[in-house]
């Protein structure tokens, strides 16, 4: 699929306005999967040529993410995950568990970065980092896309290595969905109900008779954040 590759027009941006010499690109996955943690990547990359072929994670393919993924391992300067639990979704809401994940992300940076890009239109950061919000950041900023690629590969084994580990999850079929809905994952819940690794807050329980007592008080989102709970699969 032909695509524009990204730039690093806006951490250069940054240097020139702000003077931020350390840039890091932040970007999310699992947002809208209904088992499974909220993993955050902050990825430090500099002003280097980009490796080929990187772009927004969702336009890969398995394999090539994996692959680009194997090289950008050691093309970033310097990368962290953060990670928010489903217990910690439920409680928080997603818009605090973003936060969360990506405060953890950007803690475990050996770096302190000057200047943050976050992908998309909302900032759920906030101080006390220096936040440049851009839609689609991970289709036209190299370190958000470089983030997106990693946070992806990594959420994906995790859930991967969930759905091989115990017998009992075998139905959910999570190395396939990696959490997310679909056809399989919901037939899995009308039988067997949520395991511990499923959001209990999520709007998917409305749909499961069954299975309705279970689900938690959702945390509101803040006026003008996503919705929490809402199919936003959109990250496959």
């Amino acid at each position: 699929m032909p695509y524009e590759a990204p730039t690093h027009t806006v951490e250069r941006s940054l240097r020139a306005t702000t003077g931020a010499k350390i840039v890091a690109g932040i970007d999310e996955v699992g947002r809208g999967a209904w088992a499974g943690p909220v993993t955050v990547c902050a990825a430090v990359t500099g002003l280097r040529r980009a490796p080929e072929g990187l772009t927004d994670s969702k336009l890969l393919t398995p394999k090539r993410r994996t692959e680009l993924a194997a090289v950008l391992h050691g093309w970033v300067t310097c990368h962290a995950l953060g990670h928010a639990s489903p217990e910690e979704i439920d409680a928080l809401g997603m818009t605090a568990a973003l936060r969360t994940a990506a405060v953890r992300a950007l803690d475990a940076l050996p770096v302190v970065p000057d200047a943050v890009i976050l992908d998309g239109k909302h900032d759920y950061l906030g101080g006390p980092w220096r936040v440049r919000t851009v839609i689609k950041g991970d289709l036209s900023c190299v370190s958000v896309a470089a983030a997106s690629v990693l946070a992806k590969v990594r959420r994906d084994a995790m859930m991967a290595e969930l759905g091989g580990n115990a017998a009992e999850y075998a139905p959910f079929a999570f190395g396939d969905n990696a959490g997310y809905p679909s056809p399989v994952h919901r037939v899995a819940l009308e039988e067997w109900g949520p395991t511990p690794h499923h959001r209990l807050s999520w709007a998917y329980l409305d749909a499961l008779p069954r299975w309705r007592h279970l689900k938690k008080t959702r945390v509101p989102a803040p006026p003008g954040a996503p919705e929490d709970g809402v199919q936003l699969g959109l990250d496959f």
